[in-house]
């Protein structure tokens, strides 16, 4: 399958489904080589596109997260300059995937707060995982991580709320 066919693939309808990205991501599992190819849209001028590949690799990395790591300079400038709501919370996802040196893992947490002001509730109940997610492989994180989601249990969205108290379950196990 082309480059052109991934992506195509995952053109038409609206915002309110994912299109083919299953279907994508199914394919790109089976073959890993066109990870590359998923991964050019989530810089496509089409919102659509951008969406459902971020959806689409997002669900590849899940069984396979070494292959973010070849673009984790350009991820974690897209996770700094993205506005598209969909786009950010499957960036949210994927950013703690990454092996992240101190520095890189500063500003992904930097960012991922800065997402915690999205007007959107999913952005900021991902970026809340993301952290989470993050504080789980740093301990030096913990506290700091720990005391944002006790205050989402509180002051948050009920999406929010639900996943903070899941994700302080999880921390304080660890």
């Amino acid at each position: 399958m082309a480059q052109k066919n991934i992506l195509s693939l995952l053109e038409g309808g609206d915002r309110r489904t994912i299109g083919r990205a299953d279907r994508i991501a199914e394919t790109v599992l089976k073959n890993r080589s066109l990870f590359p190819q998923l991964m050019e849209g989530l810089w496509s001028e089409n919102p659509l596109v951008r969406m459902r590949a971020a959806d689409a690799a997002e669900k590849v990395t899940r069984d396979d997260p070494s292959l973010l790591q070849s673009f984790k300079k350009e991820l974690l400038g897209l996770l700094a300059e993205a506005t598209q709501q969909e786009l950010r919370w499957h960036l949210a996802a994927m950013i703690p995937r990454l092996a992240l040196n101190a520095g890189e893992r500063k500003l992904a947490v930097s960012l991922l707060e800065g997402y915690l002001e999205d007007r959107s509730s999913i952005v900021k109940t991902f970026a809340l995982q993301g952290l989470a997610d993050l504080a789980h492989g740093d301990p030096s994180m913990r506290q700091a991580v720990t005391e944002m989601l006790r205050g989402a249990t509180r002051s948050g969205t009920p999406a929010m709320k639900a996943r903070s108290r899941k994700l302080l379950a999880c921390l304080e196990d660890a």
